[in-house]
């Protein structure tokens, strides 16, 4: 059997809460496949994106592994976690994190300019042409609208081709419609490359678009119910 892209083994986080310490992630024990697409659900504040963090590098646990094609992010040095997000992991945020200063294909190209890859400019065009802005490529974030905004932050998260993406609360700063319009250029990038997905969400309408769901509860992952996920697209 294949070692999973994304081992999560009894993994615990706590943060100082006062005199004391508050328990976000509990023991929590996950497997992930390549090419997967899996939701974490749950409310602001349950730990969702402390688990994203931990899963990156960006954070430690105080107990428990996570893996990475079998390899112990937690073991690595920094300048190895650094080529790791750099290669081979992929984020969206609810926030777009666009360089303001930089046009719509600048931004997709940075990423691309930092592996010193050969064919940059073309990759650009074409993940721009994927998203739908191939005319807006020289416009600057402000420029943009939101729905717009989280193409380009799409295009630039798929520019390296990376094998796993990590979206945290991807459609949070937009309406329904453009939320929507955004979900599904997602899935055809996800699915056009063979990417594996990790997405939090509050929302579990966006959940019901993933291939599995779980849920945050009290510092655990328990499976979601699917009724409640189909229920809330109707």
């Amino acid at each position: 059997m294949s070692t999973p892209r994304i081992q999560l083994r009894r993994l615990t986080k706590t943060f100082p809460s006062g005199g004391d310490r508050l328990t976000v992630l509990q023991d929590v024990d996950l497997e992930i496949r390549a090419g997967e697409s899996v939701a974490i659900v749950g409310p602001s504040g349950s730990g969702k994106s402390t688990l994203l963090a931990l899963i990156a590098g960006l954070d430690r646990p105080d107990d428990g592994e996570v893996l990475i094609d079998g390899r112990a992010v937690h073991n690595l040095s920094e300048d190895e976690l650094a080529l790791l997000r750099r290669g081979t992991i992929g984020f969206v945020f609810q926030s777009f994190q666009l360089l303001a200063n930089m046009t719509a294909r600048e931004n997709v190209l940075l990423p691309l300019e930092l592996l010193e890859a050969s064919d940059a400019g073309a990759r650009a065009d074409e993940l721009l042409d994927l998203v739908g802005l191939s005319e807006r490529s020289t416009h600057y974030p402000a420029q943009l609208s939101g729905g717009e905004q989280q193409r380009v932050a799409l295009a630039r998260a798929f520019a390296t081709r990376a094998p796993i993406l990590l979206a945290d609360e991807p459609t949070g700063n937009l309406d329904r419609a453009t939320g929507e319009r955004v979900l599904e250029v997602l899935a055809d990038l996800r699915h056009k490359f063979g990417t594996t997905l990790v997405l939090v969400t509050h929302d579990t309408a966006v959940a019901s678009l993933t291939g599995r769901s779980l849920r945050l509860r009290d510092g655990k992952l328990v499976p979601a119910d699917r009724r409640e996920l189909s229920d809330s697209v109707q």
